[in-house]
């Protein structure tokens, strides 16, 4: 998939790169001094922060976030395979006519990328990419340090206000003034969005769900859309009440995005993810249960 110049992407990196700067070079040197034992210690631990949220941008942004392969065909009488979305209407498997491919379960047409992504969550302008199968973890491993760097980088900067002293007030207020104001109005707005955001996607992986099938309303292109999973509409036409088929609880939620290894969860490493063309729902179980008695 072919992508150009981004301006969003463009935005970010700016703004990563100043508040760096500013946090290792203004910061930490006026509060501690680079050259003292407390300001190497902070500058390291706040440079390998950001290496990290460096390391998994670029990585959300040139992975391919998981492409349907053109020989995918779902096999309704595959008894490893519980569940076949199907249209909202008509109640036929789903099939994209923009690709000329079937959909394999939790997998949508992305408006912009222009073709259908597995296990697709949304597309973000900020890393002119889709947020899919192949990359959700290291998208969501970003947005944990980001969080981590903003909370980080806003600490040093209230404690270098704070700590200036009597006799360097009129010089910081001079020389650094532009610094400290930008840095501010950076950090205070991205470290409450980006916490937000994090806290969203926590939930979302506690249950297993991706955006879309939360139901959330996309905005692409000054159009509105919803989507949602068939399943709930099949359950509520039925009479029944809807139960997420792919949850199977916290822990197991978990492993199944971050990782079966704790120590790995922060990592861009997503060797565990499979081909994404099939998910382990909640029916496995029952079907283990009903076979074992």
């Amino acid at each position: 998939m072919k992508r150009g110049f981004s301006f969003s992407v463009t935005v970010v990196v700016s703004a990563i790169v100043f508040i760096y700067f500013c946090t290792v070079f203004v910061f930490i040197d006026r509060w501690f001094g680079l050259m003292t034992s407390p300001g190497i210690m902070n500058a390291v631990a706040f440079t390998g922060v950001a290496f990290m949220c460096v390391l998994n941008y670029a990585y959300a942004i040139l992975a391919d976030p998981g492409r349907v392969p053109s020989s995918f065909m779902p096999d309704i009488e595959d008894p490893e395979v519980p569940i076949h979305e199907i249209k909202r209407k008509g109640g036929d498997l789903r099939f994209c006519q923009k690709c000329s491919c079937f959909k394999p379960p939790r997998a949508h047409h992305c408006r912009v990328c222009k073709r259908c992504i597995l296990r697709m969550d949304h597309h973000c302008n900020w890393i002119n990419n889709c947020v899919g199968h192949a990359n959700y973890k290291v998208f969501f491993v970003f947005v944990v340090y980001a969080v981590i760097a903003c909370i980080y980088s806003l600490i040093l900067l209230v404690g270098s206000l704070t700590n200036d002293s009597q006799n360097d007030k009129q010089r910081s207020a001079d020389t650094f003034r532009v610094a400290y104001v930008i840095s501010g109005l950076l950090l205070v707005p991205l470290s409450v969005a980006l916490s937000v955001l994090l806290g969203w996607h926590i939930y979302l992986i506690l249950q297993n769900k991706t955006t879309i099938e939360f139901s959330l309303i996309f905005l692409k292109l000054n159009r509105q859309y919803h989507e949602g999973v068939r399943a709930m509409w099949l359950a509520e036409k039925g009479g029944t009440v809807y139960k997420h088929p792919y949850d199977i609880g916290a822990y197991e939620n978990l492993t199944t995005v971050l990782g079966p290894s704790i120590f790995c969860w922060i990592c861009p490493f997503s060797r565990h993810i499979g081909n994404g063309l099939r998910f382990r729902t909640a029916y496995d179980r029952v079907s283990t249960s009903s076979t074992s008695k």
